[in-house]
């Protein structure tokens, strides 16, 4: 029983996951993301049975049906990974308070797995999507007890400022050249998801995950300094870290130093 249930779950997550992957091509275009699904190379509309999630991409042997182009890997990957998030998230949702949670978490990891591929691919982080974080981020305050009332949700708003301000002098100081201004948004919204604590945590994360890519790419593609390397991919892994092991990354620190 318990297969049935993780496999439609699965499905089910696979399925967003393809929603996933228009929002990540269409949104950075300005493209409706109305009507049905069509082919990004001819136009042509989809046939029902060539969307489904993972397996018709390897039916179709990686290509369109229509004119035989080549299709990014992106697109089964996305699909198989928010299908496994939604099972792992889900697997921890016996009861209905915590099921309404896990959807909001659910919610949550959608939107930044739309911003870790297309800030990736496009350099460009939709308002769209930062909207739609902050309102899942804002609706799970009010289903955790301990973060519940307009005083607490007043502190995590005031955490999301100081946690934003040091991205916001970069992007001030650089002129939009080192980050830009979804950025600023985006750790202004991981900072009032995670508190001051866990958001400054997730900040250094995202720099020393950061700083070690920059390096790699240096060293073997032999870009410069000056190359642009998209930042919203190493927030979003600092964000995801700390939601899932934060308290147990400030166990070990406090333990470490004794405070």
């Amino acid at each position: 029983m318990q297969q049935f249930i993780n496999l439609t779950i699965f499905v089910f997550g696979a399925s967003i996951g393809s929603f996933l992957n228009v929002l990540i091509d269409r949104l950075p275009k300005e493209e409706s993301i109305n009507g049905r699904s069509h082919c990004d190379f001819c136009g042509k509309k989809l046939n029902w049975y060539d969307m489904f999630p993972v397996i018709s991409f390897f039916i179709l042997k990686g290509k369109t049906r229509c004119c035989r182009k080549k299709l990014s890997f992106q697109y089964p990957l996305i699909e198989f990974v928010t299908g496994v998030i939604f099972v792992t998230v889900f697997k921890d949702s016996p009861y209905i308070e915590s099921l309404t949670r896990t959807v909001l978490i659910s919610g949550v990891m959608a939107c930044l797995i739309v911003i870790f591929i297309s800030d990736l691919k496009y350099h460009l982080i939709s308002d769209y999507i930062l909207l739609a974080l902050f309102i899942f981020s804002l609706l799970l305050k009010f289903v955790i007890p301990a973060e519940a009332g307009i005083h607490v949700i007043g502190f995590d708003v005031l955490s999301g400022l100081i946690v934003c301000l040091p991205i916001f002098l970069v992007y001030f100081i650089s002129k939009e050249r080192a980050m830009g201004l979804g950025d600023v948004y985006l750790t202004a919204i991981m900072g009032f998801l995670l508190g001051w604590q866990k958001g400054f945590l997730a900040l250094y994360i995202a720099f020393v995950t950061g700083a070690i890519f920059g390096l790699i790419i240096i060293l073997f593609k032999h870009r410069k300094l000056k190359s642009k390397i998209a930042f919203g991919p190493f927030l979003v892994i600092g964000t995801v870290v700390m939601l899932f092991w934060g308290e147990r990354i400030l166990e070990i620190i406090k333990k470490i130093y004794r405070f």
